[in-house]
């Protein structure tokens, strides 16, 4: 009985605690939401880096090409003449297309990594222009939380029951952006 009195008191307790932890004056939550890649989509500098990226990749797999084709080259001349070629020669040939094989296939997986870097470098400052303005937003319309509706095309709120809740446009409108209704 007394262990049931004193399990009670802490409890009592815990929970006075609790909401005297909270303040007197708690701030309610409020919670938006906004598709980054929507605002992304609608930024005029957007058309810009997608041409630069593209650019960027056009040269990196004209490299890559011109890499091949002088290995196919190599490759063919080889086979032309390995029947003729002293065993020494031919060993140092076979040894050469490896490596030139190996290191093509080396270039491929760098450009991956050269066009995954170029696109962050050049989608960063966009990506901080939207984040002060959702941060502006937010900061205005008294949202306590604001999650972002997607990541990387798949949907991460599941139902949203207040549409009015989707800041995106009021993120474009304060950037200066004619939002399409």
């Amino acid at each position: 009985m007394k262990n049931k009195f004193v399990i009670a008191l802490a409890a009592f307790l815990f929970a006075g605690f609790a909401v005297y932890a909270q303040g007197t004056n708690p701030k309610p939550v409020k919670i938006g939401y906004a598709s980054v890649n929507y605002i992304l989509s609608e930024m005029p500098e957007y058309k810009q880096i997608e041409q630069e990226l593209t650019e960027y990749e056009k040269q990196l797999s004209t490299q890559l090409q011109s890499q091949a084709q002088e290995f196919q080259t190599k490759a063919a001349n080889y086979q032309k003449s390995a029947e003729t070629m002293l065993p020494e020669i031919r060993q140092q040939k076979e040894t050469e297309l490896r490596d030139m094989q190996s290191r093509i296939e080396k270039f491929q997986r760098d450009a991956q990594q050269m066009i995954q870097k170029k696109e962050s470098d050049l989608l960063a400052p966009a990506y901080d222009k939207i984040q002060t303005n959702i941060d502006a937003v937010a900061a205005e319309n008294g949202y306590s939380h604001v999650l972002n509706s997607e990541v990387a095309g798949v949907p991460t709120l599941l139902f949203v029951a207040d549409q009015s809740q989707d800041i995106s446009k009021l993120v474009l409108k304060k950037m200066g952006l004619t939002v399409k209704e």
